[in-house]
């Protein structure tokens, strides 16, 4: 029998140094060696099961990584500090100088800036292109391409990418297919459908208390091997080590995934129906107005939904304000940017999260004055969630 993402998970068994049921927390920078041959030797990564300093690895890492890669059904997996120090030495690893990338066109605006502004001072190049126009991605691609980028469903205009076509273009033109699944956490198995690399910020859906910043990177073990690498790793050399702290905080939590995933796909659904119907213009992949509808429902895991994100446009900059601030104050969620919290949150990402991209891309890509991307919460009860969300859209007159 196929064992699902979550059941991965929960199959996993660790117990604490004294018997405990969570694991114990290795609360230390460095490591002591009985003797000098074996920290040579946990130096040179030769040494199972030894630790030598915490950048390079630690117990708690470790296990949680061990928990991510059985997620996201790859060989391996690292931890770091955050989903833009995941990122970031993925990139960097796979590219030298004077190579290129192409990637989305709509991707969340941390990695947009990184690779617009960043990476050409490193003389790396990126085409930004519709990632689900494949004739526009296949004639982005040059002999100096090297990775092709996209993120699962995208941020914020919840674009389905095409995984399975993607991936037979990376393997067509020798690439690899790396894929932020941020937005689809156990939704969606990129591994399952040809990526190379899966990356997530942690911050998100799987520590889900937006108490916590971090990140993953999912693949085989010798491409998260050559990360840890202390001469030339780019995890180990730009140091983006998640704390153990951290590491032992989003583990637990990350145990409750697949129930939060279920009822944030719920309420999200929920609304999306609703909104449609009062004849607001709705984005959410569940809808049968999405036009990337068929390829998600191909590609996912069906019991955990649709995902959690929905998008909505209410017309202008100065209404999207009025909407979030008056439901802020009437208690039905936050103005807050980030997502996966188990308060609905939302934002006008052109002025936030997004905001690193010109106001003329923005037009040309669709992403609206108007547009409120909201991350649904774990409410129980939606229905009065919509009836009072519906009550603040009249009071501003939206509807």
């Amino acid at each position: 029998m196929k064992h699902k993402p979550a059941d991965k998970i929960q199959d996993l068994q660790y117990f604490g140094e004294f018997g405990g049921v969570n694991p114990s927390i290795s609360d230390s920078s460095t490591y002591t060696f009985l003797s000098a041959k074996t920290m040579f030797d946990t130096f040179e990564g030769n040494t199972e099961g030894c630790y030598l300093y915490s950048r390079h690895s630690s117990p708690s890492n470790l296990y949680l990584g061990q928990a991510l890669a059985a997620m996201e059904n790859t060989e391996a997996a690292a931890v770091t500090a955050s989903g833009m120090g995941a990122i970031t030495p993925v990139i960097l690893q796979l590219c030298d100088a004077g190579e290129h990338i192409v990637t989305s066109r709509t991707i969340y605006g941390g990695t947009y800036a990184f690779m617009k502004n960043f990476l050409p001072k490193l003389n790396i190049s990126t085409s930004f292109v519709d990632i689900t126009n494949l004739e526009a991605v296949e004639a982005a691609i040059t002999d100096k391409t090297k990775i092709l980028y996209c993120e699962a469903v995208s941020n914020p205009l919840l674009e389905v990418a095409d995984l399975k076509a993607l991936s037979a273009l990376s393997k067509k033109h020798n690439l690899k297919l790396v894929v932020d699944n941020t937005f689809t956490p156990l939704s969606v198995t990129p591994r399952d459908f040809g990526a190379d690399v899966v990356i997530h910020s942690l911050t998100k859906f799987i520590n889900g208390s937006s108490d916590t910043v971090g990140g993953v990177i999912c693949a085989d073990a010798e491409f998260i091997n050559a990360l840890k690498d202390v001469n030339d790793g780019a995890c180990m050399l730009l140091g983006s080590t998640m704390d153990s702290m951290r590491a032992a905080s989003i583990l637990k939590n990350l145990r409750t995934l697949h129930i939060r995933i279920k009822k944030h796909s719920e309420n999200a659904n929920h609304l999306a129906q609703k909104f449609e119907e009062l004849g607001l213009r709705v984005c959410y992949p569940g809808l049968n107005s999405h036009k990337g509808k068929d390829i998600f429902k191909d590609y996912m895991n069906e019991e955990y939904g649709f995902g959690g994100m929905l998008t909505v446009d209410v017309g202008s900059l100065a209404k999207a304000n009025e909407v979030m601030e008056l439901m802020q104050e009437r208690n039905l969620g936050y103005l807050a940017v980030s997502l996966g919290f188990y308060k609905t949150l939302f934002s006008a990402p052109g002025t936030s999260t997004s905001s690193e991209i010109s106001e003329e891309e923005q037009a040309e890509m669709g992403l609206t004055d108007g547009l409120i991307r909201f991350s649904i919460g774990l409410d129980n009860d939606i229905s009065r969630t919509f009836e009072a969300m519906k009550q603040c859209m009249q009071d501003v007159g939206v509807l």
